[in-house]
């Protein structure tokens, strides 16, 4: 195997290692995200984005590059090397070839594009389960703020009916709005 089918195998296998690690179901949404937001990833994903760019670039030539070796050796070229032997099994391992690296640098294009979404994924889990966190211990101090001013409401309305008569609350009485006289002009 040449070096840069050499590399894009081992970026393959990087990536593989890195979906495994981030499906690991022990390592909780909040946990990545702090992972996530420390200052080494965000030095790395202040390049990464670039390098992920250039990186997607090169294994779509790469992905390219073995099309077409693959689509050279094809079917109508065999049929002249039927006299050969030799020459028919040193066609086959280089279709062999061609089509290893066409896996390899589609399979590592495939993981990439998986890899970003299911890091992105992760992020939107963790910023939602926080959200939803603060959504309901919010809505628990609405419940017990509103359970107390029905238990207050409760109270007073037991020392109104004790009351008897006198001990209503008090209603200022109505007030009059008057309007404001418009000057007259003379004329």
């Amino acid at each position: 195997m040449s070096l840069q089918w050499t590399a894009v195998a081992t970026f393959l296998y990087a990536e593989v290692f890195l979906v495994l690690l981030l499906c690991v179901p022990f390592v909780s949404a909040a946990r990545w995200q702090k992972i996530f937001k420390s200052r080494l990833v965000g030095l790395a994903v202040a390049y990464g984005n670039t390098v992920f760019v250039v990186l997607i670039v090169i294994l779509v030539l790469l992905l390219l590059d073995a099309l077409r070796e693959t689509r050279k050796y094809d079917v109508t070229e065999r049929v002249a090397l039927q006299s050969s032997p030799g020459a028919l099994e040193h066609f086959h391992m280089k279709l062999f070839r061609a089509q290893r690296n066409l896996y390899l640098a589609g399979f590592a294009l495939l993981l990439s594009f998986l890899l970003r979404r299911l890091v992105t994924l992760i992020s939107q889990q963790a910023m939602l389960g926080a959200s939803s966190e603060a959504f309901r211990k919010q809505a628990e101090g609405a419940s017990q703020a509103a359970r107390r001013y029905m238990e207050d409401n409760d109270a007073l309305r037991k020392l109104q009916e004790a009351g008897g008569d006198g001990g209503g609350p008090v209603v200022p009485p109505p007030t009059t709005r008057t309007r404001p006289s418009r000057p007259r002009w003379r004329s």
